[in-house]
């Protein structure tokens, strides 16, 4: 079957419109209830906003004029130079016509213009599924082309509210070892006194957590970058809860952040969580998480939504944080690498 492959003008809101409803689409496929979907506003916002950290490539795959398939290609410019995430999406109806090779093939020759020469992939299927996602469409091609599995994840998630009983059981218990540690709550941009600290721990959160057999470098710690990035989470219309745990000395010893979300009112996201290695076993993970769910719960404006949150299947101690919380698992993921 002939397909042609165009690249999508940032600009262009129908031609973006087209690519992200195909994207969600397939997503919607693969996840089922589970899945997570941006939205156009979303979308349109981060192609049009400019970026020091990232360079952001969308492919799409036209069969008599119709977009039936979908790439993306993201480069980091700050850190990680030889890498870049890519994803290939494929409606299920035109599958096993060699659409999705074709378009890949594509998204490596332009990586490779780059002279990017580690690949990062994911993939993500329902959680009855393999923990491995053998059998499973993504990482069945991914084999194919050589991507190797390297790390699966689960999607969790909890119906909100979650009790106040709960919540103040959790806190108790983070307090107790938490002494000497301030914890700091608010929405929106981090404060001025408070972001270098942050950016120097937040930096290792692709290394510090789990990573399989995966190869990641620590993120650069750039001000300029973040204070860009919270102005395209302000203009994307999404809100950020965020919490730190402050050392006796000022700096931040941990930190969480949950993004809600205005233009889709179904979820709020977990995003990262970490505890510097110095301030480990305190009980400071649980203790940020849990503030900043509190305080998020306390605008009474998220009610019935999905909390979803993401771990690595071995990340046992979150995993046991989230579960006393009342997540349960929804859905799978698998993390691909292919170095050239």
């Amino acid at each position: 079957m002939s397909m042609q492959i165009v690249e999508v003008d940032r600009l262009d809101e129908a031609g973006l419109a087209a690519w992200l409803e195909v994207t969600n689409v397939v997503d919607a496929h693969e996840r089922g209830p589970a899945s997570t979907t941006w939205t156009l506003p979303e979308l349109l916002a981060g192609a049009r906003h400019p970026s020091k950290s990232q360079k952001t490539v969308r492919l799409s795959g036209l069969v008599d004029g119709e977009v039936v398939a979908t790439g993306q290609l993201r480069f980091p410019l700050l850190d990680n130079l030889s890498a870049v995430d890519l994803e290939v999406s494929v409606l299920p109806e035109h599958r096993r016509r060699g659409l999705g090779s074709q378009l890949l093939e594509e998204c490596e020759r332009i990586a490779r213009d780059h002279d990017r020469t580690r690949f990062d992939a994911m993939t993500s299927w329902r959680y009855d599924g393999p923990a491995d996602g053998a059998g499973t469409p993504g990482v069945e091609f991914g084999k194919v082309h050589g991507y190797v599995f390297g790390l699966g994840d689960v999607q969790r998630e909890v119906v909100l509210p979650v009790d106040d009983a709960i919540l103040d059981e959790l806190a108790a218990e983070a307090a107790e070892r938490s002494d000497g540690y301030e914890l700091r709550s608010w929405t929106g941009p981090f404060p001025d006194d408070l972001v270098l600290s942050y950016l120097e721990l937040s930096s290792k959160l692709m290394t510090e957590a789990p990573m399989g057999d995966n190869d990641y470098e620590d993120e650069a710690v750039d001000v300029e970058a973040h204070r860009q990035h919270e102005e395209l989470v302000e203009l994307q219309g999404r809100t950020l809860f965020t919490t730190v745990a402050l050392a006796p000395d000022g700096t931040v010893a941990a930190y969480t952040d949950l993004m809600a979300p205005i233009h889709d009112t179904r979820c709020v996201y977990q995003w990262g969580t970490l505890a510097g290695r110095a301030h480990r076993g305190h009980r400071l993970g649980l203790a940020v998480k849990i503030a900043n769910l509190q305080a998020l719960q306390a605008t009474g404006q998220y009610d019935g939504r999905r909390l979803v949150t993401w771990n690595a299947e071995v990340n046992d101690h979150m995993i046991g944080i989230n579960h006393r919380m009342g997540f349960v698992p929804v859905g799978r993921a698998g993390e691909l690498q292919k170095k050239i």
